[in-house]
Formats: structure tokens, sequence, C-alpha cells
């Protein structure tokens, strides 16, 4: 083949007198191509296309070993080099016809894919393995695994003439594991441990159960009726033990704070009732313009909070007859009030229909932190005591309960079920179950947050409680 302005390559005929040095290194060159398994370059070794490591070059100094040279004093064939290779691969000491730590054979190949090979998940971490410990600065903790919530209620609860208003309280969990419920004019408790149900008492046919709540010991019941007095009831003994007198119109907010007990009334003001003192109540707080329908202490009993049908949301301390702090936000009536377990000052309140916002209030500094718009009507607030997340109850127009992640407020869960709007929460005394109640005259339980570290992961309600039952 020709190539263009160029004649072909014509051999080389030159007399034997004509030794140029050209010449002489063409022909060493064609000499070493034609045989160069018979040539060995002084500089450096010639490799064929297989690569074949030559050990005389190799670094075993890197690997910190040594060329073992065989009784001959020559390396000797693949023994040697298999050896010094299993040494830099699987330390020295390892077992020449089975590796212990992977458990395959030399003689197998080594990339072959070992479907029998289990690894832990963190040994294929860039961090190292389970054992690799010494990393400085580096935190290995276990991935949590993300908690599922039971979308459905695990229990059902029958109650009748449960009622629609929304400033009542008419659901209570003690720290005995009792629930009472107020239906009409009756109180009944239900024992979650034995699903029995108790009438605790009949407070007549022209009255109505308002507001119901537990001392912190749970053996004594505060009752608040529509004519306006407040009973104390033995729940041991079933047996009423003090009646006390003050408001005027219907009590719908009960709050115990050790010995003291504040109710609120339609009659807009506040009475702190001391039980170990023989007068009705000791002191009269003055403040809101509408009825009272949202009453919580904080947990370590020093600030009072309040919520009424004006959309005020108020802070008293244990002396002062005057609100510490009023915060007006709210555009509807602010029922649901919750007091966080983790971080003291931290206040959560939640607007009626017109507001729809749950907000966060630092009391300490008296400042507002967030607000976030839940797009139904907040009925009740509750926080976990053992993780940092609330719940939620709503009205309209969806009647969905929420579970929230603070401080983020993003949503964990959402459940649904009640077919009104879910007025009423109360939270079991292991902080794992809430128990919901509504205008559908049902009482609803569920499992929303983990249990704390020190308890079994088990809630206390027990397997007698599963089903569908009626409490009166």
């Amino acid at each position: 083949m020709e190539v263009d302005g160029e004649d072909p390559p014509k051999k080389l005929n030159l007399p034997p007198s004509m030794n140029r040095p050209t010449v002489s290194l063409e022909t060493q060159r064609i000499n070493r191509l034609i045989d160069s398994n018979h040539y060995h370059s002084p500089s450096k070794p010639i490799y064929s296309d297989r690569f074949i490591p030559s050990r005389s070059g190799s670094n075993f100094a890197l690997f910190g070993l040594e060329p073992s040279p065989n009784k001959d004093g020559k390396e000797d064939g693949p023994g040697s080099y298999a050896g010094m290779l299993r040494a830099a691969l699987f330390e020295p000491d390892t077992p020449e016809k089975r590796d212990v730590v992977t458990g395959f054979s030399p003689s197998r190949k080594i990339f072959r894919y070992k479907t029998e090979t289990q690894r832990p998940v963190n040994s294929f971490s860039p961090l190292g393995g389970a054992g690799d410990d010494e990393s400085p600065g580096v935190s290995r903790s276990p991935v949590k695994p993300t908690r599922n919530i039971l979308k459905s209620a695990y229990k059902v609860l029958d109650a009748p003439a449960l009622q629609d208003d929304f400033y009542l309280n008419l659901v209570d969990w003690s720290a005995q594991n009792v629930l009472a419920v107020g239906l009409a004019n009756c109180v009944y408790l239900w024992n979650a441990c034995t699903s029995k149900v108790t009438k605790l008492c009949d407070i007549g046919i022209d009255e109505s159960v308002c507001s119901v709540s537990w001392a912190l010991r749970g053996t004594h019941l505060a009752i608040g009726t529509s004519s306006g007095t407040v009973e104390i009831w033995d729940a041991l003994r079933c047996k009423r033990i003090r009646t006390m007198e003050g408001h005027r119109l219907r009590v719908g907010a009960l709050a115990w704070s050790s010995s003291v007990l504040s109710s609120g009334s339609r009659d807009k003001s506040i009475l702190q009732r001391d039980i170990r003192c023989q007068e009705d109540h000791v002191s009269k707080l003055t403040g809101h313009k509408s009825e009272v329908c949202g009453l919580k202490w904080s947990y370590d009993n020093r600030e009072l909070a309040s919520g009424g049908n004006d959309n005020k949301l108020l802070v008293w301390n244990q002396h002062s007859t005057q609100p510490v702090l009023r915060y007006c936000e709210h555009t509807a009536a602010v029922k649901a009030i919750a007091w966080s377990p983790h971080l003291h000052g931290l206040l959560a309140s939640g607007g009626g229909t017109a507001d729809r916002c749950i907000r966060f209030w630092n009391t300490t500094t008296n400042t507002s932190l967030s607000c976030v718009d839940t797009t139904s009507q907040v009925c009740n607030l509750a926080w976990s005591k053992n993780v940092n997340e609330l719940v939620s109850t709503h009205g309209y127009s969806q009647n969905q309960i929420i579970v929230w992640k603070y401080p983020t407020m993003s949503k964990l869960a959402t459940l649904t079920g009640h077919t009104f709007r879910v007025l009423y929460l109360a939270v079991s005394p292991d902080g794992q179950t809430i128990v919901t109640g509504a205008g559908d005259e049902t009482l609803r339980f569920w499992n929303v947050f983990p249990s704390p570290k020190s308890q079994s992961r088990e809630s206390k309600i027990g397997a007698l409680s599963f089903g569908r039952t009626t409490i009166r």
C-alpha cells in the first residue's frame, strides 16, 4: 500500500564496509523486537501483555515484610509469594488453609460473591467497621428507626350522653390508671388495668357534670357542676367528702396544684381553693371578660395559665389576684393549654374555630416564640413527658388528632376516627397512651408516644382493654 507523496520503503542493501552508527542502532532495535525473550535491557525490565509482578522490584518494606529466600538462597515458585501475599492481606498469623475472619479458603476465588458471609451494616461505613473505636472525634450512635404510630384507635368505649360542648372538660386519667368520665349527671370510673367500670356518683337530675379533675395522687376527684358548686369525692370509697360554693354559674375548668384546686367558671372568675382550709376559697382571680374554659398549672406549681372565651391567655403566679402576663394574639376562644415538662416556662395554647392556631410562649422572658396554623379548631393540647412531642385534638372541620415534633412542629401522625369534634383529651400515667372523647359518644384509645427509657414498651393498659365496650 502506498502513501501519497512517498515511495514504498525498500530493504536496506549496504556494503559491509559502511558501518554507520545510525544503521547499527536500527539493527539492534529490530533484533530486540524479533527476539525479545533473549534480550534484557540494562536499565529496566520488559513486561508482556499480562501483568506479572517482579518481586525483585517489590517494596516489601511498605507492608513491613521482608522477602524470604528458599534453601538455595533464591526465590522459589508460587509458594513463597503466596505466603507473603497472604501475610500482607490477612495478617501474618492467619491460618494457611482457612481464613478465620471471612471463612473462605485461599484456594477459592477471593472476589467471588459470598452470599453466606454476613456482616453488620455499620461495617460498610466509610468510617470503618464496628470495631474501629480508635477513630478520634467520631461518634458512633445507632440509627434510630422511625417510630410507627398506629393510625387507628386500638380500643373504643361507648360513652352515651357524652356532651358535645366545647367549653367543658369531662375526661381525666389518674395516676392510679383510672379514667373518670362525666356523662350527663353521673361520673363513671373505668379501671384501665382490669377494664372494670364503676359508677362514682349521681349529682341529681337537676344538675349536670361540667368538669372532672383528679388530684395528683389519683385518689380524690374534683367535680364541677352546672350549678356552680365543686364537689370532692374519695374514689376508693365512692364517697363525697366536701362540697364547695363560690361560683354563680357552671364550672367548666378545674386544675390541681398539690392541695390547691383552681376552678374556672362561666361567671368569668377563677377561685383558688385550699382543701385544707375550712373556707370554700382562699382567693379570687379576675381578669377574663368571658367564660373561663381552660386551666393548667405549670409542672413546678408556680404559674397558672387560664384561657377564656374572650380569646385571652392569662398567666398568674401563686400569690397574684391579677394576671402577671397577658397574651391576646388568639382570635377565638382559648381552651387548649399545655405546659412543657421539658423546658421551664414553655407554654402552648390553641385557638378555636376562628383562630385554628397553636402558639408557643416563653413565660420566663414574656415572648412569643412561634405559631402554627392547624387548619382546624384546636380543642386540646397535651405534651408528652417521655419525649419532646405534643398532641393536639381538633374540631371543625376535620375532627383529627395530630402528633407533633417540637420545635420543628413537623407532623408525626394524623389520626382520624371520630365523627364529631374531639373535645376531650387525657394522657395515661405512663405517658404512652391518650384517650379522646367526642360528641359521637365514644372514647378512643391511641398509642402515640414512646415509653420512658426506664419502662417496658408495653402500655400498662393491658390486653383486657382491647375491643369495644360501654362505660356505663
